[in-house]
């Protein structure tokens, strides 16, 4: 039986939804969206990390929170998915569009980053908080953007159309992740054990960033992500530096000598072979970049760049430089401690370096001319150390298809304003994996982050009026594919 709203195309045999249908869900979800925000600062007050030495009780606690929402917003079947080793993963559907309607395989993840240095906060990290911010009133907690915001833009939709428009016009299935930000190591053991399971016709995943706050964009590229951990060690213990300091190497020194031969005095990659990989920039492309709005003062607002800094500039665009250019950044750096900074020479010195790689680099190939150019560049006869840190290719889209085209009418729509299609600086390893598991289905990356959300660092943020609008085009989304997209 079809709801109230809803017909057959007779010509496509497609699900029609109607403007009152759409403009039903739509209310509902302006009445109801206070609920939606309250389900997000319930994500966000449990502290759900799951890099190694913390807790993983509460990634658990998340997986079980969001499944229970889930349930709460219309979704079936829903339960955890569990691979050995791997923190849970939560599956849902509701498949009750039809057999002619298409099928969306919804993704967002559940897990954060660390929360960082607790007294940089202006919040406790994980009690969201409301604050008058960038754009206007943000939510402040670990998580509110990246990405379980994710999680609320596909409950809220779905529950928009069941308790206002009468029936989704899609076949929906959720899949939210438990270590998407620790490298979704187990992701191929997980596409294996449950991909029966994930058949779809449109990958939709809620984990990017919108252009600036009130703009919303399409991400069509994505970099990847190569890392690794070098520990360079000259001792079995730590020393005196009055008693034995002059013929001991310093390995902390050994360690900043080999980290400066990774980029020349522009802060571009120096190690031999990476740049050249680097497939070149077309002119179309260039054309594209040159059209995106670009403000130094404001570039510099946004990132909190020192007026004294300099900005490393590559290709047309810094901007567009973000996603389709390579960068290294040493993302820590350790010897002793800040606390403890006794006169001594350090036994060892330990850094995590990572390297974003965009297209035509082999992030294998790059893992492996990484760690020779460290450790070619050792003095003194130390010893060198590795531990691989994830390793994943850059993403990128064909954007020409049908979907996209709907993509951009709902973005239109849900936000006042057309959207602009970018990439994305980040690495979101799940995208590749599941668009070749579902023979290349289109994947449509769209996201509630802005360039003041400050993801995975201090005071991570989400504007909660794009989070409204983000919810309003996953509604104008679920309809355009209802009504356009063929299978």
């Amino acid at each position: 039986m079809i709801a109230q709203g809803f017909s057959l195309s007779s010509q496509t045999g497609r699900p029609y939804i109607s403007g009152m249908s759409i403009a039903a869900a739509l209310s509902h979800l302006e009445k109801t969206f206070p609920e939606h925000l309250e389900d997000l600062k319930k994500l966000v007050r449990i502290p759900s990390v799951s890099f190694d030495g913390f807790d993983p009780k509460h990634v658990r606690a998340s997986a079980e929170a969001v499944a229970a929402l889930l349930k709460k917003r219309g979704f079936e079947d829903v339960k955890l998915l569990e691979v050995p080793g791997a923190h849970p993963y939560v599956f849902g559907q509701w498949l009750h569009a039809g057999p002619n309607a298409p099928t969306v395989l919804l993704y967002a993840h559940h897990d954060v980053q660390p929360p960082g240095r607790e007294d940089v906060w202006k919040t406790q990290p994980f009690e969201p908080v409301e604050i008058d911010g960038p754009g206007g009133l943000r939510l402040y907690g670990r998580g509110a953007a990246d990405d379980k915001a994710g999680v609320i833009v596909h409950t809220a939709a779905l529950s928009a159309f069941l308790n206002g428009g009468g029936q989704c016009p899609v076949n929906l299935k959720i899949v939210v992740e438990g270590e998407e930000e620790c490298g979704s190591d187990h992701l191929p053991l997980f596409l294996k054990t449950y991909r029966k399971l994930l058949d779809a016709d449109v990958l939709v995943l809620t984990d990017t960033s919108n252009y600036d706050c009130g703009i919303p964009a399409l991400t069509v590229a994505l970099r990847g992500l190569v890392g690794v951990e070098v520990e360079v060690r000259a001792l079995s213990k730590t020393v005196h530096s009055g008693m034995w300091g002059g013929p001991l190497p310093d390995p902390a020194m050994a360690l900043s000598k080999m980290l400066a031969t990774l980029v020349d005095t522009e802060g571009k990659i120096a190690i031999p072979g990476l740049r050249e990989a680097v497939k070149p920039v077309t002119a179309a492309e260039e054309a594209e970049m040159r059209k995106l709005p670009y403000e130094e003062s404001e570039f510099r607002k946004q990132s909190g760049l020192l007026g004294s800094a300099k900005i490393l500039k590559e290709g047309p665009n810094p901007v567009a430089q973000i996603w389709r250019y390579p960068s290294l950044t040493v993302n820590a750096i350790q010897a002793s401690s800040r606390a403890q900074a006794g006169n001594i020479i350090c036994d060892a010195a330990w850094a995590k370096v990572t390297i974003r790689v965009v297209q035509g680099m082999d992030p294998v190939a790059t893992m492996a001319a990484l760690q020779k150019a460290l450790k070619d560049a050792c003095p003194w006869g130390l010893e060198v150390r590795f531990k691989e840190d994830g390793c994943s290719g850059a993403w990128a889209a064909d954007s020409s298809g049908p979907a996209f085209e709907i993509a951009r009418e709902a973005l239109s729509k849900g936000y006042g304003r057309d959207p602009y299609f970018i990439g994305c600086g980040g690495s979101i390893p799940f995208v590749t994996p599941f668009a070749e598991a579902l023979g290349g289905a289109p994947a449509l990356l769209i996201g509630v982050e802005d360039p003041y959300t400050n993801a995975h660092g201090e005071n991570e943020s989400l504007l909660i009026s794009d989070l409204k609008k983000s919810c309003a085009a996953q509604i104008h989304l679920f309809a355009g594919l209802a009504e356009k997209f063929k299978k």
